[in-house]
């Protein structure tokens, strides 16, 4: 009954960041993907190929004249710049921190302090430290162009321009990524919350169709097996007293009708145990008759004949147009006077039985059985699981109807209303 759960379609992992890898769920340990060396390597390469040209052009042609203890300081950092990056995903504040400090005083430290810029504003986004790292390097670098760079350009201003541009462009692209990166984890939380809430949906589903599954069970067996019982009881009955001499022993013919009633009545369950336990096929499993119809009111009056038939005394009344009711309530009445018999069946035996059911169309149709308190002809009752009246309850419910039941004046009286509806 249940379908088999849909396979994860597999992730190309190694095409991905770490961060939706993990996020994926993929089984996939902390580190980086082959994605992410290829991403370092890349960037590690460029900021050594950046720092080898800014050193030939500064430090080697020597273009803005520095001094001495610069032209050590300007390759030292840069190197300690483009190792630091293969650390950016971890320390990305530190490192950021780092590249300020590196932007000060090193020309070939440029294409590592773009990096880390870039990285500290994927891995941490729009909050403080992103601002207060690159003022710091802005605001750090101003000594050095003020006095070794500026003096050797025709626009006394244009450095300041470039660089400030280029930290700004860095961070954008960095927070567009991590807004992209953001957007995809927030889609796959959805999209895992959608999945949740419909297996919590589809549990619901099961759970309910248990539940009708046992309701109809319930209606159904309780009913036939307690005509069996009754009948029995009676053969037993008859067959003491012919023993003890206090009357006539059975004939044949009356051993054959008890007996074939009794078959009858366990044939008609297991034809319809057979109803009930269809909904447990896999669709198309039955054969032609897979989709045998659930009883309706046209079958009342046979419900009531086969309670005659097994001795129940029966005074029973059918008013209005149950025909004209919608399938599913008609079933729903059949189960309410089903289930009001073989209760008094199986607590009051040998008692009269009233029964009424009226409908009156574009109102209400009501149902109500009524029967006398512990009157019977043999002191055995037969057993019950106490789980009728509630399964009645919530059929009723169903229908946004009312279900009442007490016992006035010695007598049980079960009484259910429900709207007509469309």
């Amino acid at each position: 009954m249940d379908a088999a759960p849909a396979a994860r379609p597999p992730v190309d992992h190694w095409m991905l960041p770490g961060e939706l890898v993990r996020a994926a769920g993929t089984g996939v340990p902390d580190g980086r993907t082959p994605r992410d060396w290829a991403v370092d390597v890349v960037f590690f390469a460029v900021a050594v190929l950046v720092g080898i040209v800014m050193f030939r052009t500064t430090v080697l042609d020597d273009v803005y004249g520095l001094p001495m203890w610069l032209r050590v300081v300007d390759p030292v950092a840069g190197a300690v710049a483009c190792l630091a990056l293969w650390w950016r995903r971890r320390f990305p504040v530190a490192l950021g921190l780092l590249a300020a400090a590196a932007a000060a005083v090193s020309n070939s430290a440029t294409g590592a302090v773009l990096v880390l810029l870039f990285s500290l504003a994927l891995h941490r986004g729009w909050t403080p430290a992103l601002p207060l790292v690159a003022a710091l390097a802005t605001l750090l670098g101003v000594p050095y162009l003020a006095l070794y760079v500026v003096d050797h350009d025709t626009d006394p201003y244009s450095p300041y321009v470039v660089i400030t541009l280029l930290f700004l462009l860095v961070m954008t692209a960095g927070l567009a990524v991590r807004a992209r990166r953001r957007l995809v984890l927030v889609l796959r939380a959805r999209a895992d919350e959608t999945r949740r809430e419909y297996e919590n949906r589809l549990q619901d589903s099961r759970r309910d169709e248990r539940a009708r599954i046992a309701r109809e069970m319930h209606d159904t067996l309780a009913h036939r097996i307690s005509l069996l019982s009754v009948h029995a009881g009676a053969l037993e009955y008859r067959t003491e007293q012919a023993e003890a001499g206090t009357a006539p022993p059975l004939t044949a013919a009356e051993v054959h009708d008890a007996v074939g009633v009794m078959r009858g009545n366990a044939t008609r369950a297991l034809e319809e145990l057979r109803e009930v336990l269809h909904v447990l096929r896999p669709p198309g499993a039955g054969g032609p008759d897979a989709d045998p119809p659930q009883p309706t009111a046209d079958l009342l009056p046979g419900l009531l004949a086969d309670a005659r038939r097994s001795g129940q005394q029966v005074d029973a009344t059918l008013r209005g147009d149950l025909d004209g009711l919608r399938p599913r309530l008609q079933h729903t009445v059949y189960r309410l006077v089903q289930e009001g018999l073989t209760n008094a069946r199986k607590h009051a035996p040998g008692a009269a039985v009233e029964v009424r059911v009226t409908a009156e169309p574009g109102r209400e149709v009501e149902v109500r059985v009524v029967n006398p308190v512990a009157v019977g002809v043999t002191s055995d009752e037969i057993p019950g699981a106490r789980t009728g009246l509630v399964g009645l309850a919530e059929r009723v419910g169903l229908h946004g109807g009312e279900l009442g039941h007490d016992v006035t004046e010695g007598r049980f009286r079960l009484v259910a209303r429900l709207p007509w509806g469309p």
